[in-house]
C-alpha cells in the first residue's frame, strides 16, 4: 500500500498516538497490516521505500545470521520492537533471546539491531539510533547499502548516546559484541 506523507502540520501540534491505538486501528482495518512504518514519540513515520541493494544486503545478512546465531536466540526480520508506549521501531533485522515472543521484545532484549540503510541513512544514524540508545539496544549495525561501510554503535546509554560508534571498512571483519562466533565481512556478502 501506498502511504501518503505530508508535512502539512510542522510547526503546529499534533495528536500523538499510543501503541496499543494504533494496534485497534490495525485490528479495525484503517491501517493496512502490511503498511510498513514506526510510531516514533506518538508520530507515524512512514518508512522509506527499500531499494535493489538494501534488499540484497538484507537477504544476505539475513542467511548470515540464520546460519551462525546460537540456537537460544530469535532472528527478528522487518519485526517490531516495542521501546514504551508511544514508540515502536522495525530494525531490518534484529537477534533476541528465543524465549521471548515478537510482541513482547523490549530494546534492552535486543542483543544486535541491523538497519540496512539508503536514502535513510541520516535517519537511521541519527533519531534512530539515538532511540535504541535510550532504550538500551545492545548493539546496532547500521549498514550503508550502496557503499556496505558499517556504523557498529556499542555502549548504551539511557541519554540517547553511544559509548562507541565505530565505522567499519567493507573488508575488516565485525563481530557483534556478545556473540563472537559471528563474523562477516560486508565485502563477502552476495
Amino acid at each position: 500500500m501506498n502511504v501518503i506523507a505530508t508535512r502539512a502540520a510542522d510547526g503546529l501540534p499534533r495528536r500523538s498516538f499510543t501503541v496499543a491505538e494504533i494496534r485497534r486501528m490495525v485490528e479495525a482495518g484503517i491501517i493496512a497490516e502490511d503498511e510498513n512504518f514506526e510510531l516514533i514519540e506518538g508520530e507515524i513515520v512512514p518508512m522509506s521505500p527499500k531499494g535493489n541493494q538494501h534488499e540484497v544486503m538484507k537477504a544476505a545478512l539475513n542467511r548470515l545470521l540464520a546460519r551462525t546465531a546460537p540456537d537460544d536466540l530469535r532472528l527478528g526480520v522487518e519485526s517490531s520492537v516495542y521501546l514504551d508506549e508511544r514508540t515502536f521501531v522495525e530494525p531490518d533485522l534484529c537477534l533476541y533471546p528465543l524465549r521471548l515472543m515478537p510482541e513482547d521484545v523490549r530494546g534492552t532484549d535486543v542483543i544486535l539491531a541491523v538497519e540496512v540503510a539508503g536514502a535513510s541513512l541520516g535517519y537511521d544514524r541519527g533519531l534512530k539510533a539515538r532511540l535504541y540508545a535510550r532504550y538500551g539496544v545492545n548493539e546496532l549495525w547500521v549498514v550503508e547499502a550502496e557503499t556496505r561501510e558499517t556504523w557498529v554503535h556499542r555502549q548504551p546509554h539511557a541519554d540517547g548516546q553511544w559509548g562507541s560508534i565505530e565505522r567499519v571498512a567493507t573488508d575488516t571483519p565485525l563481530s557483534p559484541a556478545a556473540l563472537p562466533q559471528i563474523s562477516v565481512r560486508m565485502a563477502d556478502l552476495r
